[in-house]
């Protein structure tokens, strides 16, 4: 059994994780920590009373060092990286689910702050496994996607050598309100978000970037991405709708299954796609049309599991020689 730590414990990925950990047939869940401590996981996690009980400590370097060989940081940006560089410099593997580790040094500065650990962020494999799969089973530091970008990317990858690109990206995106946290905040609300949707940061979402490079990363082409998210009345869920411009004719659907031939966890579907058929699971639900030359991709996931907490535990099965599919959740939450 290969011993692993949440740190973050007390969050909606921490818990998503903690789901999945207690469960799995090769990770023994050895260490949880916030960065206040002082709590049992059932406290923090009502839903845990009479399933798991396990004390959450004071999030501690060393405590993470004596207690684990794998560690995933379920913590905001900046505050990922401050912990990674003591651990990874003692041979534990990090699995980041903030964006510390999953941008370029150029662009995560200019999108968020200072990096205060360029030693390790050449390290980093961004776990958008279907992409980087082989380079996760080297790393010993896994950045996990933002849980827009992972869907978007997902959806928008196979057509990029069939559109234009010297033309405006346009992603209409839509998520649950857990996407936001278990901070309150005016916009999360209930009277605001009950009956309700509306964008944020139009434009100027700081998700936008990191999808523009990895596109670029992949590809080898620069392209202007307009991301608009929205803020929907669900709790869990994410629907992205991308709008291009096609360059030649093709069939959508067929340029999917044939890019997608051997990817289980992607699902083509023949119609539209939607939230609650992936609420759940670690699934990216694709659909894809053409009108002419003008091109929409559809995709849904579950912006806490396929969007951040099994994406990470994908990526840490792989860094340890596992199945990737090991411990992942696979049934929807229906109806």
């Amino acid at each position: 059994m290969v011993k692993v730590g949440v740190i973050g414990a007390g969050g909606y990925t921490g818990l998503e994780l903690i789901k999945m950990l207690i469960n799995h047939p090769e990770f023994e869940l050895s260490y949880l920590a916030t960065t206040a401590g002082d709590s049992m996981i059932e406290q923090l996690h009502p839903s845990f009373a009479g399933v798991v009980s396990m004390s959450v400590e004071k999030a501690d370097a060393n405590s993470v060092i004596k207690h684990c060989e794998l560690v995933f940081l379920a913590l905001p940006h900046q505050a990922s990286m401050g912990f990674a560089k003591e651990i990874l410099d003692k041979g534990v593997k990090v699995v980041d689910l903030s964006a510390d580790y999953r941008l370029e040094l150029d662009t995560y500065e200019k999108t968020y702050c200072k990096h205060e650990d360029k030693a390790h962020l050449d390290d980093a494999v961004y776990a958008l496994i279907e992409y980087y799969r082989e380079d996760l089973k080297k790393t010993k530091l896994a950045a996990g996607p933002g849980c827009y970008p992972t869907a978007t990317l997902l959806g928008i990858l196979p057509f990029i050598p069939y559109i234009d690109t010297s033309a405006p990206l346009f992603v209409d995106a839509k998520s649950g309100v857990s996407g936001a946290g278990k901070k309150l905040s005016e916009t999360a609300h209930f009277v605001t978000i009950n009956d309700n949707i509306f964008a944020y940061n139009p434009l100027k979402h700081r998700h936008a970037p990191e999808i523009a490079e990895k596109i670029e990363k992949i590809h080898h082409v620069k392209m202007n991405v307009n991301f608009v998210p929205h803020l929907i009345p669900a709790t869990r869920g994410e629907l992205i709708s991308i709008y291009a411009t096609l360059k030649e004719d093709i069939d959508p659907l067929e340029i999917l299954k044939k890019h997608y031939a051997h990817d289980k966890f992607i699902r083509i579907r023949e119609n539209p796609v939607d939230i609650k058929s992936t609420a759940g699971t670690h699934f990216c639900d694709i659909y894809a049309a053409k009108n002419g030359n003008g091109l929409f991709v559809n995709s849904a996931i579950d912006n806490l599991l396929r969007g951040a907490s099994s994406q990470a535990l994908a990526a840490a099965n792989l860094m340890c020689g596992f199945d990737e599919g090991m411990g992942i959740p696979t049934i929807a939450y229906m109806p």
